[in-house]
């Protein structure tokens, strides 16, 4: 479902941009549809990765931890995979054909690959007979035994002991069951319409109650970050000079870092254990996010302390409306606005290209966010693990959905804050920020660590191993925090 509609929404995207002009009214209205698409294909996407990757996965590997890791990296993996397959393609098909052409294409793969998903997911569930049953059924089946003979002994007791129905008046019994009934019916109907709110509450209360709440916390804090490969890190790269082609080649590296990412969480587990893997993949994210804070300093940054990235606020907004509409009502050769070193605005055409006085600030700043892929892709699978060990199978679902809800929360955070300060002269300024949010998560990590595992975090050691390997059905976490 989420292919399909994320390639509806790119293929209808695309012909409003490249050549509907009229009219403007419906025009409009077919924007509001595709962002609407686009957000139902998002929340599709969201809860088919929740079901597969968070609780899917799970259930087929069974009570085996080491299966659990690997196939979480290796769903990891195919996804790096096709981060760096899919851009290739569908650049080569831009480039050499036509948007139409290549709308066609990412219309007939979304078609065919949801089908083959489809395929591919009942198959799984037909030879996994577990994902048939409900989380918690045999738990509720087990606890209802002992219950309903309880029942049936009272029951047995009050029949003897209590007198004949005869001797109470018929028309009292009717009226109490009337008023039973009424009352019954008055909460049904305020339950309904309060259950989502519950739900929500019941949520967040179950998630902070988690032995994993501060992993997942510092898991989030991650998303709070512009040193990714988004569409504000691209467009900042663009100010600096680089080409879409070379960017190109940068996310490429950026995925085949992902990559290693995943064989280094595997290897890290099976010498240290999973919340060891948790703090050396950390450490090493933060280490490498430090290039970046020194690319803020090194010649060929904007950085510009004089420029208030406030100045002008409303003007900057006035300023993208006119440039999309310029964009979609215009053939002539477009005119895009940027902003320079200095506080004003500079239009060039698209032939043109910024050059700056130094590309070392940029290359420090790339270096090292490719760099961190390697720790930031151990770490997401350390805690997504930790997750799926810790939590029970009845509340899975309700767990991850409020993992991903803090991190889409953090992350329209970034956004929020990219907004405030959309200058390339307040950049760096955002950079020391989201590696100063990253440090905070991987302290709250630390602390989730440290109370798991006390002084034994400092220590890697094979009696720590061999402790974990004959406990195969407990993380590590729990064996030491209960």
């Amino acid at each position: 479902m989420d292919w399909s509609w994320q390639g509806l929404s790119y293929c209808w995207e695309l012909s409003l941009v490249t050549g509907w002009t009229k009219p403007p009214g419906l025009k409009t209205a077919c924007y509001i549809l595709v962002i609407t698409i686009a957000n139902i294909a998002n929340l599709a996407s969201t809860a088919m990765g929740i079901t597969i990757q968070r609780d899917w996965i799970v259930v087929v590997a069974g009570e085996d931890r080491s299966k659990l890791a690997d196939m979480n990296a290796t769903v990891r993996r195919i996804d790096q995979m096709t981060n760096i397959l899919a851009p290739m393609a569908v650049g080569q098909i831009m480039t050499f054909g036509s948007p139409v052409i290549g709308c066609g294409f990412i219309s007939g793969w979304n078609l065919c690959s949801m089908c083959l998903e489809y395929y591919l997911l009942w198959k799984i569930y037909q030879r996994t007979p577990a994902l048939a049953i409900k989380a918690g059924q045999k738990v509720d089946e087990q606890e209802m035994k002992p219950l309903n003979k309880q029942k049936d002994i009272e029951c047995g007791q009050t029949n003897t002991d209590e007198k004949p129905a005869s001797v109470y008046p018929a028309e009292g019994a009717h009226l109490m069951n009337v008023k039973t009934l009424e009352k019954e019916k008055e909460q049904r109907c305020g339950a309904k319409v309060l259950e989502p709110f519950y739900t929500l509450r019941d949520g967040w209360v179950a998630y902070y109650n988690q032995p994993v709440f501060w992993a997942g916390m510092g898991l989030a804090f991650l998303y709070m970050t512009v040193l990714g490969f988004d569409c504000i890190t691209t467009g900042y790269a663009y100010t600096q000079g680089l080409s879409g082609a070379f960017l190109s080649l940068l996310m490429g590296a950026s995925a085949l870092a992902g990559i290693l990412g995943t064989i280094a969480f595997t290897w890290i587990r099976r010498k240290c254990g999973l919340i060891h893997t948790g703090v050396i993949s950390g450490v090493a994210q933060f280490s490498c996010l430090i290039l970046c804070v020194f690319s803020v300093f090194m010649p060929g940054s904007p950085l510009d302390l004089s420029v208030s990235p406030f100045e002008e606020f409303s003007s900057r907004y006035m300023d993208a409306s006119t440039l999309i509409e310029s964009v979609t009502q215009t053939s002539e050769p477009q005119l895009f606005t940027t902003v320079g070193y200095t506080n004003s605005t500079t239009e060039y055409t698209s032939d043109e290209q910024f050059q700056p006085e130094s590309y070392i600030s940029v290359s420090l700043l790339f270096a090292g966010i490719i760099a961190a892929r390697v720790g930031l892709w151990s770490f997401d699978l350390t805690v997504t693990q930790l997750i799926q060990e810790n939590v029970d199978e009845s509340e899975r679902g309700i767990i991850n959905g409020v993992q991903d809800s803090m991190n889409y929360l953090l992350d329209l955070l970034h956004f929020i804050m990219v907004i405030l300060a959309p200058n390339p002269e307040a950049f760096g300024i955002l950079v020391i920020i989201s590696t100063s949010f990253v440090a905070m998560g991987h302290l709250m990590y630390f602390k989730f660590a440290y109370k798991s595992l006390g002084r034994q975090l400092f220590a890697c050691t094979l009696k720590h191993q061999a402790t974990q390997s004959n406990n195969p059905k407990i993380s590590d976490c729990v064996a030491v925090s209960t």
